[in-house]
């Protein structure tokens, strides 16, 4: 029943948009805008760059909202237009490159309980090589599958796989730099 409720608010509002009321274009910037900024800033690590991706997108969304169909919720649409809008600047940057990597660079993985601030995380995921760390956000914070980011990005499934894990050693090799710094 909740999810009927939300789609009936959502159906409401994206239709006041549409009829150009500027309150409920308001309501709507403000109601996503501060995730999206965070999904973009993670994307392309860079506040600026984050800040005018942000308006692009919701240029974007606005423009396209005509088209947005209740299948995904409208989050999940605006979304899909941030990740796109980030990831069309970042190669148009040329700065995004994607390499494969050899068979042999997966290293076992062992779980430790590190006790860490999110602010810590995220300068740490902030360091790694672009084409790793739009993978591991897109795959980890983001909730894509490897082959919707190998679709997306243009690129083999076992590319994004082998960049994840890349992704993966270099961000544990800084969060133990971090754990090591802070004792």
């Amino acid at each position: 029943m909740t999810n009927k409720i939300k789609n009936i608010n959502e159906e409401a509002l994206v239709q006041k948009c549409l009829n150009g009321e500027r309150r409920a274009q308001k309501g709507l910037y403000d109601q996503y805008a501060q995730a999206m900024y965070h999904t973009i800033l993670r994307m392309v690590g860079q506040k600026p760059e984050a800040q005018d991706l942000l308006q692009e997108s919701f240029i974007k969304v606005f423009k396209e909202l005509k088209n947005f169909k209740s299948r995904s919720s409208l989050g999940a649409w605006i979304k899909r237009i941030c990740v796109n809008t980030s990831l069309t600047q970042m190669k148009k940057n040329k700065k995004f490159d994607l390499v494969e990597l050899e068979d042999g660079a997966y290293v076992e993985e062992h779980t430790q309980s590190f006790n860490l601030d999110v602010k810590l995380i995220h300068n740490a995921i902030k360091k790694l090589p672009e084409g790793s760390r739009v993978i591991v956000n897109l795959y980890l914070f983001e909730g894509y599958r490897h082959s919707e980011i190998a679709e997306i990005l243009e690129i083999t499934e076992s590319t994004s796989k082998s960049q994840y894990n890349r992704g993966k050693i270099l961000l544990r090799k800084e969060l133990k730099s971090i754990i090591h710094e802070q004792r």
